[in-house]
């Protein structure tokens, strides 16, 4: 593996920013749209979701979307690495990840870390995911971010 073509590794992480936008503007079709032919896992659970629709719904039923339209947050994706085979058509990436919110009820602060672990395949001369492994590190006070508890996804 390599850092690959410049055009390679601009297509990949403008996926992997474009995933964070789409988070944070509550976009869950759009999520679901790049994981169209690929899944989302969580490190140190069974099991996979599988497909947009699946992956859509996942992000409808654990996210709080504010009146605004958006989840009123800002995820940013860091330290990303990607490894390129271009004969191949394959890459993978990891990055870390932290979310700040800030809500008329939750001061301004970050809510979670974490690290991605992604794969890639190009098909017809386009990138896209294949799998995003989500492991969640350290999360603080998510009470206005998710409908869920994350205790149980953490590792």
């Amino acid at each position: 593996m390599s850092a690959g073509e410049w055009a390679s590794h601009h297509a990949i992480t403008t996926l992997m920013y474009r995933y964070a936008e789409c988070v944070d503007a509550a976009d869950f079709s759009a999520i679901g749209a790049l994981f169209a032919d690929g899944q989302l896992t969580t490190r140190g659970l069974p099991g996979a979701i599988i497909g947009a629709d699946a992956v859509r719904d996942l992000y409808t039923g654990t996210n709080k979307v504010h009146p605004n339209g958006t989840l009123m947050t800002r995820h940013l994706t860091t330290n990303v690495i990607v490894d390129i085979d271009e004969g191949a058509d394959t890459a993978t990436a990891r990055s870390s990840f932290v979310v700040f919110q800030a809500t008329p009820d939750v001061p301004l602060q970050p809510i979670v870390t974490g690290r991605y672990r992604d794969r890639f395949e190009r098909v017809a001369g386009e990138w896209r995911f294949a799998e995003r492994e989500m492991g969640v590190e350290q999360f603080g006070d998510v009470s206005d971010h998710l409908l869920i508890d994350l205790g149980k996804y953490t590792t």
